[in-house]
């Protein structure tokens, strides 16, 4: 079992940038793949980017390449999103996830097994 917070989300102004946290608990999370979504208002959730259990692999929507880092700390039992760059359609509620596998394909395919609250970010013009 993962039990999973966000923090780090709130008002930014376009370019600007935001570091999301997802800390979890139980001792799982260092064999787990975690992923972002978001769900924007009238809007299905997305998969925004996802980490392997190693940190060895990532991946990153197109919408998002090169302006968000997926990055995770087994030891803090934390993963991050770095986002920049930030533009009005990146408003969403974040969420973290995690998979019951340690692959990003458990993330990609499945999505996740265990979710956190969410956190919003919003981006004025």
């Amino acid at each position: 079992q993962v039990q999973l917070v966000e923090s780090g989300g709130g008002l930014v102004q376009e370019g600007g940038s935001l570091r999301l946290s997802c800390a979890a608990s139980g001792r799982t999370f260092g064999s787990v793949a975690m992923g972002w979504f978001r769900q924007a208002p009238g809007k299905e959730r997305e998969l925004v980017a996802a980490i392997s259990a190693t940190g060895g692999s990532t991946y990153y929507a197109e919408s998002v390449k090169g302006r968000f880092t997926i990055s995770r700390d087994n030891a803090q039992l934390t993963a991050y999103l770095h986002m920049s760059s930030l533009k009005p359609e990146d408003t969403a509620v974040y969420y973290c996830a995690a998979s019951r596998g340690r692959s990003i394909s458990t993330i990609i395919s499945g999505g996740g097994d265990y979710w956190g609250q969410g956190t919003q970010v919003t981006v004025s013009s």
